[in-house]
Parts: C-alpha cells; sequence; structure tokens
C-alpha cells in the first residue's frame, strides 16, 4: 500500500495540472491508466487557445489561463507560439457571426472585423464572395499550445514537489477503509488517501461507479480530425486557426500539411476513439465545400472524445454523497486551455484556500463549477 494525501485519477491534463497544484501542499500520487500520459484526448487535441468556444465561465477561465501558456518553463521552453485564429461566416451565418464576436470581445482586446476580400488575403484557398464566406472575425490574441511540454512542465512540477506520476496504472477498484479511499490497479498495487480527485476524462462516471458515487451523467462525444497535404504553391505556415462561425468546420496547418474537422459530436462510450469512414468523409467534404482544395489523398485521420455536463461547463468540487471524493470532469473541447484555471479552482477547493482572484475578476466563482448544480434531488439531471 502506498500512501499519499492525495490521488488523482487520470493522466491527462486535467490530472496533472491539478496534482501539480496540489503536490506543494502533501503527497501527490498521479495514477494513469495507459502507457503513456495524455494519451486520450489531451494528446488528440487542436492545441489551440482562442475565445471562440465556451460559454462565458469557459472564456474567463481561458483568459486566466493566458499568463501560465505566457511563462516559460523552468528550462526556458515555450508553452505557446502566437498564432491567430479567424471566424468566417457565409452570408447566412452573419447574425452567428456578430454574436460570437460580442461574446469575445470582453476577453481580447486583439478582434478585427474583416470582409471577404481581406479574408483572402489571409488564407487564399477559402470560397468567399457572394456564394462564399463575406465576412470573419480576426483574433489576434490567440495563440498555439505544445500539449505536450505542457505535460511534461506539469508532471516534473509534481516531481520537484516530491510527487509521483504513475503511468500504466489501470485502477479497476476503488473503496473506502478508514477515512481514506483506496485505489486498485489491475496490476495488484494499491494507493490510499483521504482525498480521491477524479479526473479520468471519459472515464469520470466510471470511476464513481467503482467507488459508489452517484454519477454526473457526463457524455463523451467523438470528434474526427483529417491531415492532407496541403497545395505546394501556398505558403501555409502563416494561416491561422480557421473556424466556422458555428460549430461546422475547422481548418489550421501544422507541420506543413493540413488539418481539418467536421466539428463532428457522436455520442460514444469511454473508449480508444478510433475515426469512421462516414466522419473522415464528411472532414473532407466540408473542406472542399468552404475551400478551393481537393482533398484527393488522406495521409492521416484520428478520433478523439470530448466529455461534457449537460451544461457544457466543467465540474470542479466534492461529492456531496462521499467525503473525500472531488469530482475534476466535464473539460469537453477546451480542457488544454482551461487547465491551470481549473487546477488554481481545485488548489483553492480541496485545500480550502482562497479562490483566486484572477477567476473572480473574470467572473468566475465557486458555484459555476460546482456538483451541485448538475444534480436534483442527488441524481444527475
Amino acid at each position: 500500500m502506498q500512501t499519499a494525501d492525495f490521488l488523482i485519477v487520470g493522466g491527462g491534463i486535467a490530472g496533472v495540472s491539478a496534482a501539480a497544484r496540489l503536490a506543494p501542499h502533501g503527497r501527490a500520487i498521479l495514477l494513469e491508466a495507459e502507457s503513456a500520459f495524455g494519451y486520450h484526448s489531451s494528446g488528440r487535441s487542436a492545441t489551440y487557445y482562442h475565445f471562440g468556444i465556451g460559454k462565458s465561465v469557459v472564456r474567463g477561465m481561458t483568459a486566466f489561463s493566458r499568463a501560465h501558456f505566457e511563462t516559460p518553463t523552468a528550462n526556458g521552453t515555450a508553452l505557446s507560439h502566437s498564432s491567430p485564429a479567424l471566424f468566417i461566416a457565409p452570408a447566412g451565418m452573419l447574425a452567428e457571426l456578430d454574436s460570437l464576436e460580442a461574446e469575445m470581445r470582453p476577453y481580447s482586446d486583439g478582434l478585427e472585423r474583416l470582409d471577404a476580400d481581406a479574408v483572402r488575403d489571409i488564407v487564399p484557398v477559402l470560397r468567399c464572395g457572394d456564394d462564399g464566406i463575406v465576412a470573419a472575425v480576426l483574433d489576434r490574441t490567440a495563440c498555439r499550445l505544445d500539449s505536450e511540454m505542457l505535460q511534461q512542465d506539469y508532471r516534473a512540477a509534481i516531481k520537484r514537489a516530491g510527487g509521483q506520476s504513475i503511468a500504466g496504472a489501470r485502477v479497476v477498484a476503488i473503496g473506502r477503509e478508514g477515512a481514506n479511499w483506496v485505489a486498485t490497479t489491475a496490476a495488484g498495487d494499491r494507493f490510499s488517501a483521504p482525498i480521491l480527485v477524479n479526473a479520468a476524462g471519459a472515464w469520470c462516471d466510471g470511476i464513481a461507479h467503482m467507488a459508489g458515487v452517484a454519477p454526473l451523467g457526463l457524455q463523451p462525444l467523438r470528434r474526427t480530425i483529417i491531415v492532407f497535404d496541403a497545395p505546394p504553391d501556398q505558403k501555409i505556415v502563416d494561416w491561422p486557426f480557421t473556424k466556422t462561425a458555428v460549430d461546422d468546420f475547422y481548418m489550421l496547418p501544422q507541420s506543413g500539411r493540413l488539418l481539418a474537422c467536421p466539428v463532428d459530436e457522436v455520442p460514444s462510450e469511454p473508449t480508444d476513439a478510433q475515426p469512421e469512414e462516414y466522419d473522415i468523409a464528411l472532414a473532407a467534404a466540408k473542406t472542399e465545400h468552404y475551400t478551393s482544395l481537393a482533398v484527393r489523398r488522406i495521409g492521416h485521420s484520428w478520433a478523439g472524445l470530448r466529455t461534457f455536463t449537460h451544461d457544457r461547463i466543467p465540474v470542479a468540487g466534492f461529492a456531496p454523497d462521499a467525503e473525500g471524493f472531488f469530482w475534476l470532469a466535464g473539460q469537453g473541447g477546451y480542457g488544454l486551455q482551461t487547465a491551470p484555471a481549473m487546477a488554481a479552482a481545485t488548489e483553492a477547493l480541496v485545500t480550502g484556500g482562497s479562490w483566486p482572484a484572477g477567476l473572480a475578476d473574470r467572473g468566475v466563482g465557486r458555484a459555476d463549477l460546482a456538483v451541485e448544480r448538475l444534480r436534483i434531488g442527488g441524481a444527475p439531471t
């Protein structure tokens, strides 16, 4: 039996960031089921930081998190680099673009409204004009995140504080022994702590079931990305992350190739998500609809799960029906860009510390993340 003050289940960005903030307060042990950290959703993200998704709570946490991403690691490595985001709209999406711009404006001082000609100058392959994109909003405060470096930096912080990160430790049983939670792995190893942080992503409700805790009704949704060659006559390195004003399509350059996504949300069980032929074809079709590109050969494709609460706001708080069981779940498609904020909130809630002023200043309070908002009479809504 290994003992700790905090036992964190789940080695994605939510778990490692929370463990890094908790480790200075006591011994923290982080357990990851897979052989590599960030294997599922955290490793299959578009890795962009922008204000074009989520409700005001999510945008507030995104704004709070910026300072962390702009601070290099202890050895001077950057966690992010500036890369604008472009939100495009054909005539039928203009009302949604107006709403999106209004929602983003309180959080970004780098917004610029563009007409079709300006859009075409930035991404020449976009179909612009009366039958295509007629307007866009460019956010110059967006940036690209280095998800692997974020993972490494958080794990290094855990180690410096005397904590431990263990991969290949799939939890198969959870129970109470006295005042402690005890997690048993498939290898038979046992870990004990008075506080268990459930940061298992799509598997969070399953972890709760093992522990005898009422689930939250979390819904994993599968999303697919395709990768294909860029046209040789285009300098794509300077192209922004490009997304429709409604959730229909996005595209971005990466390592000399282009990534495209149909912004699909297919309900799924917790699993190692794999792309399906229909979703791959849909991504190619939407690429050809919004651009002049012909997707003749798909070099690579993948899928990942984005897990949401019913109101699409993450949850951080102790379960009202189980002492010491802490929910850290439902980060959906914004887990990377809100991780520093969620970790700071977790630190305050678990240790009884003051609520971070930076979150309060951005309109994010304890109640916004509370477990109780998701329950009616002790059951998930």
